[in-house]
């Protein structure tokens, strides 16, 4: 190509670009308007659609909330479970549908009065409920245990602590407070987290009122964070458009754009950091304390199961105590008239015979009626119904009674003699022998030691402890609001917003060099402070009180402690004198029988002979039972006894007792 061909072909295409360019910007003079209803339509556009991604990602479903929150508090335990106690398990407030006690009521067909009565997963959905599949259906362990509607279901101690932990109310409130309080501390937390605002508004608006009809249009979208930190500066900030349009008087437009921000400081009072977080450090101390008493629930709440199961065996052993002396009461009874019948014994005799009968009838039916009430009593301490057709394992009683009963019947047969030296004369000085530790159990333990132990383990301690240092804060926080308040305000506002009553004004622009800029410093003068002057005065008081409630603990974990060791020495002597009462009424018995079939004793000696033996019999199971709950009581009470999520627990070695002792 040529020269003169180039430059020609240049002419051309900027003569075509040059009316083009006249001809858009005659069309942009003629349809300015249009296009600043262009431009702010785009800018709500934007906003709007800014806004509606923040609604997609804020506005969820009652379910995905539900689930949210349960994974927020569920972190939260576990992180404080490991700060609280060093270690983390399972935790759920889900109550499975499929407990023990609504098999029990559905399988043994018992009474209930509503679908309550079952669980909620069985309510019937109320109008307005969530669309949330909450309550479902869930599974447990006892699931797997067999119900046979037409037989008793028996138990062990073992299962009883597991199905305890399942199904007792008072246990399943329990873990839930601790829920609350987790809850609790993630909305404390919550306030230093960014906090989104998004808002969209359309007004069509006609006014009639004046000589001339006025409508319009007016669509606004805002959008802002908010944020305070932990320092104590609030901020805050928001962007919003505006759109007016007149529909009548020439159909005028304008578009408003604003953005503002403002923050305050404190200087003065409230100003520190562990001031602004105050609350937010309660909560988090709130969540280790909710733990450290669902800690010491759990072990109190065991060895109560224990107790109570225990008991109910020990009442049974009781009723077939009752039932065998019923029997011989009897026997006797038939003995003595047939003996009065043959004149081998007056009718006094017998007399004594059937009264003492009737009284053994009393015993055994007042036994078997007192088992019923404290079998109840038990099933509705694990959460299950009173009328469920429960029995107990009596293997759990007759492991503790073993090793007695078999000294005892060793003694009988001749084996083991029942004194180890020959009977001093009548007139030799008596020395009485106060117990000794040759035979003591493995927990009685030195009593400095386990006080100690107590000391360092006793989880309300730790509560009461830590409740000292929240009184020491407060008193801080209430000495800080006695002072004077300083506070900077500062602010700016860029653009400016706009309605139907200034749709004809020209676009608002942001631009910074013509906003609106303030800043405040407030100053608030300690002149009335009564009301902070009374408050610090009482957190003084609470602190008082604070560290009382301590010495108060303190004392009784002691009192308690050497009480319990005490108590196990007097059940250990009182196991070995019950266990000789019970050879010695044994062989009194079958003495004072022989005695009176060969008419060489009165009646009423064989029937002083039977009520000692019931007594040694049923003192010997109390005190083997007392003795195991003692045991259990003191490592409850030591903080060493160890129950985990499902119930069960772990005894503190008498190893370790030993290896502290050296």
């Amino acid at each position: 190509m040529t020269n003169v061909q180039e430059n020609t072909v240049f002419l051309k295409t900027r003569r075509t670009l040059v009316y083009a360019g006249i001809f858009m910007r005659q069309t942009f003079i003629k349809n300015s308007n249009a296009l600043r209803i262009y431009q702010g339509k785009c800018y709500l556009m934007t906003l709007l659609i800014t806004c509606l991604v923040f609604v997609q990602v804020g506005c969820r479903t009652p379910s995905q909330h539900r689930q949210e929150a349960d994974k927020v508090a569920s972190d939260i335990i576990t992180q404080k479970q490991e700060e609280a106690l060093g270690k983390t398990e399972p935790f759920s407030i889900e109550r499975p549908s499929d407990i023990l006690r609504r098999r029990l009521m559905t399988e043994q067909q018992l009474l209930y009065s509503s679908e309550a009565s079952l669980g909620t997963d069985q309510l019937d959905r109320i109008e307005h409920w969530p669309k949330d599949e909450y309550p479902q259906a869930g599974s447990s362990p006892d699931a797997n245990i067999p119900i046979d509607p037409n037989n008793p279901l028996k138990i062990s101690l073992v299962e009883a602590l597991q199905i305890g932990a399942r199904n007792s109310d008072e246990y399943q409130t329990r873990k839930e407070n601790v829920f609350r309080e987790a809850l609790d501390l993630d909305l404390e937390r919550d306030a230093f987290r960014n906090t989104f605002i998004g808002q969209v508004d359309n007004l069509l608006s006609t006014d009639s009122s004046g000589s001339r009809t006025v409508s319009g249009t007016e669509s606004s979208g805002a959008i802002g964070l908010s944020r305070r930190l932990q320092s104590g500066i609030d901020l805050s900030t928001a962007l919003a458009v505006d759109l007016a349009n007149l529909l009548t008087q020439g159909g005028a437009s304008s578009m408003g754009l604003a953005a503002d921000a403002s923050v305050s400081i404190p200087l003065l009072r409230g100003s520190g950091r562990h001031l602004i977080t105050e609350s937010l450090t309660q909560a988090e101390r709130d969540v280790v304390y909710a733990i450290y008493e669902f800690e010491r629930f759990k072990r109190t709440f065991a060895v109560n199961t224990a107790s109570e199961y225990l008991s109910v065996l020990r009442q049974i052993d009781e009723v077939t105590n009752a039932e065998e002396n019923y029997r011989m009461r009897i026997s006797t009874s038939r003995r003595s008239r047939r003996w009065a019948d043959a004149g081998r014994t007056s009718e006094i005799e017998v007399d004594q015979a059937v009264q003492s009968e009737l009284g053994a009838r009393n015993r055994w039916v007042s036994a078997k009626e007192s088992y019923k009430n404290r079998i109840d009593a038990f099933k509705s301490s694990l959460g299950l119904p009173p009328d469920a057709l429960i029995e107990l394992d009596p293997n759990d009683l007759e492991e503790l009674r073993a090793p007695v009963l078999k000294m005892v019947e060793e003694i009988l047969k001749g084996q083991i003699s029942e004194t180890t030296q020959e009977t001093p004369p009548a007139d030799a000085p008596i020395e009485l022998m106060p117990p000794t530790d040759e035979d003591a159990g493995p927990f009685e333990i030195d009593e400095s030691l386990a006080v100690r132990l107590a000391l360092e383990n006793r989880l309300d301690l730790q509560v009461a402890l830590g409740g000292v240092y929240d009184a020491q804060r407060q008193v801080v926080v209430r000495a800080d609001a006695l002072g004077a308040e300083l506070t900077f305000l500062g602010s700016a506002n860029i653009g400016a917003r706009r309605g139907i009553g200034s749709a004809g004004a020209d676009d608002a622009q942001l631009h910074f060099n013509e906003g609106s800029y303030s800043a405040l410093l407030n100053l608030d003068l300690p002149f009335e402070r009564t009301a902070e002057r009374n408050a610090y005065r009482k957190s003084l008081i609470d602190l008082e009180q604070a560290t009382r409630n301590v010495q108060t603990l303190e004392d009784q974990i002691k009192l308690s402690i050497r009480n319990e060791l005490r108590a196990l020495l007097e059940l250990r002597e009182s196991l070995k004198i019950q266990a000789q009462a019970v050879v010695v009424a044994t062989k009194r018995v079958k003495s004072t029988t022989l005695f009176f079939e060969a008419g060489r004793t009165e009646i009423r000696n064989l029937l002083e002979a039977l009520d000692a033996l019931l007594g040694a019999q049923n003192s010997l199971t109390s005190d083997v039972v007392s003795y195991r709950v003692g045991e259990l009581e003191l490592q409850r009470d030591m903080g060493v006894l160890q129950v985990d999520e499902s119930g069960l627990w772990r005894e503190f070695s008498p190893e370790v007792v030993n290896h502290v002792k050296q």
